[in-house]
């Protein structure tokens, strides 16, 4: 059978019993004999030519490109201004349907074709790109790069407000650093993201953009994180930066607001006030970027040995945030593996040992029963109703700064210290 489609054509194959339709993909060499297809569904799939009775062009990659192509973006003087950063990720990419991969989008016109509803309401009068790198790949100099770009785009007097696009799997690390990093924040400072690709029927980027928009030009003076608040195209949650976790694989409401209230619901024309946040002000944001990366986050689980502690000693750690069980508990000495014992003796080796609830909801108490005022006893610094990823990211920014980290009492005040909305007095459901 002849090929007439070229890449990047819409086509219809046509098998004995089935058709497809979708854009024809380029077939690397080891798939000889092997027709690939993008499905509407975003999915690709992959045909046997010996099985095709016949290929049908519906439209050719040349007329699909013309028909996409915008005009040039015309702002418009009415329309508060706004910056984006775009550090990579689902929400930051397009289809090129030749390769069956994905592009960076890299500016405004870009994102305008793809995403024209954020445009209804601002001015994306700058595009940031520090790096293109998916979340898992970043680190604290990542963070602390975005933080930088961040104060100089807040404190330009002709933006309102800042959106940055972030991969889903790690966003809660970086919106925790965020919140630690900026100082005397007086304008919104957004971060969103796409579960799903914008080529699939149900890519959550448009909802999540036309609220973050909305989001940036608001009174919210917060670090938020700014997504689907359920699986419909309705509306968003504006969710303090250290009080949020995704908290499923692949739904577009992945990510959770826990043991708080959101700041705001937000629809595409309005945004519902739900609890207290600073508001828009006149400050002028600083950055505060010292983070002491020798931390590390670490599960318990029974039976686990205690000496993994002495693996963080060796390595010259300064501290590590403990996953506790219930209301506070690891193994103690009615265990094999007595860990209370191994808390005191690092801790007295300068290691820093801090708890927080492995069960995501609620909060740590070490009074309820015995074993947990045996840890309490250890010195251990108690983070109540802390977050884990929050926990690990701000004991790095507490230990960064030297004038702290030589004062046990200190850390232990400054990460008992309502900084960012990380403690809540009051849990919520």
């Amino acid at each position: 059978m002849k090929l007439n489609a070229n890449p990047g054509d819409r086509i219809k194959v046509i098998l004995s019993q089935v058709e497809y339709i979708g854009v024809l993909l380029e077939s690397p060499d080891l798939e000889k004999g092997i027709i690939l297809l993008k499905l509407d569904s975003g999915y690709n799939i992959g045909l046997k030519k010996k099985d095709i009775f016949e290929i049908k062009v519906i439209k050719k990659a040349s007329q699909e490109a013309e028909s996409s192509v915008m005009s040039k973006i015309v702002q418009q003087k009415e329309k508060p201004n706004i910056a984006m950063i775009i550090t990579g990720g689902t929400i930051a990419a397009r289809l090129n349907p030749k390769k069956g991969g994905v592009d960076w989008l890299t500016s405004p016109n870009d994102l305008f074709k793809f995403y024209p509803g954020l445009f209804e309401k601002v001015n994306v009068v700058k595009v940031e790109i520090p790096f293109m790198k998916a979340s898992e790949d970043m680190d604290f100099k990542d963070w602390q790069k975005i933080a930088r770009l961040s104060a100089k785009l807040l404190n330009d007097s002709n933006i309102r407000g800042i959106i940055i696009t972030h991969g889903t799997d790690f966003l809660h690390y970086t919106s925790a650093a965020l919140s630690f990093f900026l100082k005397n924040l007086h304008k919104p400072v957004v971060l969103t993201y796409s579960q799903r690709s914008i080529d699939r029927a149900s890519s959550d980027a448009n909802l999540n953009l036309q609220c973050s928009a909305l989001a940036a030009i608001s009174d919210i003076a917060e670090v938020m994180l700014v997504g689907h608040a359920s699986s419909n195209d309705d509306f968003c949650y504006a969710i303090p930066g250290t009080k949020v976790r995704k908290m499923h694989t692949s739904k577009r409401d992945a990510f959770k607001i826990i043991n708080a209230k959101p700041f705001a619901k937000i629809f595409p024309d309005r945004i519902d006030k739900i609890s207290e946040y600073k508001i828009r002000n006149k400050n002028r944001v600083k950055t505060d970027l010292k983070f002491e990366e020798k931390v590390a986050l670490v599960k318990i689980y029974p039976g686990q040995e205690p000496g993994i502690l002495d693996y963080y000693v060796k390595q010259k750690y300064k501290g590590v945030v403990l996953e506790v069980g219930g209301l506070g508990h690891v193994p103690t000495r009615r265990a094999r593996k007595n860990w209370v014992k191994k808390i005191k003796e690092v801790q007295k080796k300068g290691l820093i040992i801090c708890a927080v609830n492995q069960t995501i909801y609620g909060r740590l108490d070490f009074l309820v029963y015995s074993n947990g005022r045996e840890l309490m006893e250890t010195g251990i610094i108690c983070l109540e109703d802390m977050l884990a990823e929050t926990a690990f990211v701000k004991l790095g920014w507490v230990l960064g700064h030297k004038e702290w980290a030589k004062d046990k009492e200190k850390i232990r005040e400054k990460m008992l210290e309502n900084i960012s909305h990380e403690l809540n007095d009051r849990l919520e459901e």
